[in-house]
């Protein structure tokens, strides 16, 4: 996760000059933040720009991005979990509450549907007997639907 950093006079000059910074480079805000006045330091009173973004939830690029919400996010974020914290603010979801309302990655409403009847202990039977082969898993996915959201494949419950 990169943040290109100029400042506004730079840019006012007709100039973009700046460098990107690595957020993980930098234990918090303040570090990010003084290592964005060191890089400025030939100007007297830097009013930083953030320019460009890499690898950050669009919620974040902002060009007087909130640092301390954005090192939330990036604390939030591992290797493991990044496209579950994206998905989920992609839904609308607080970061705060996105691990909580998260169910699982699933290829398609339906077998969402069908994995939530079978956790609900509703498939006690053989897979291809009835009532399997009665049940349209398209329509059970659009009722379950109206309590849960989707995004890139990751499930969230809505009542989080």
């Amino acid at each position: 996760m990169k943040i290109y950093v100029g400042t506004y006079a730079k840019y006012n000059s007709g100039s973009i000059a700046g460098a990107w910074l690595t957020l993980t480079d930098y234990n918090d805000a303040q570090d990010f933040l003084a290592a964005c006045y060191t890089l400025h330091k030939d100007e007297l009173d830097p009013e930083l720009m953030f320019q460009d973004f890499d690898d950050i939830h669009k919620n974040y690029q902002k060009e007087c991005a909130d640092l301390t919400a954005l090192y939330e996010y990036v604390n939030a974020c591992n290797d493991n979990n990044k496209d579950i914290i994206d998905a989920g603010l992609d839904c609308e979801i607080p970061l705060e509450s996105i691990m909580d309302a998260y169910i699982g990655t699933y290829d398609s409403d339906a077998d969402f549907a069908y994995d939530m009847a079978d956790q609900c202990g509703y498939l006690t039977l053989e897979a291809n007997a009835w009532p399997y082969n009665c049940i349209d898993w398209h329509k059970a996915a659009r009722e379950l639907m109206y309590d849960n959201v989707e995004s890139k494949g990751h499930y969230f419950n809505c009542h989080f």
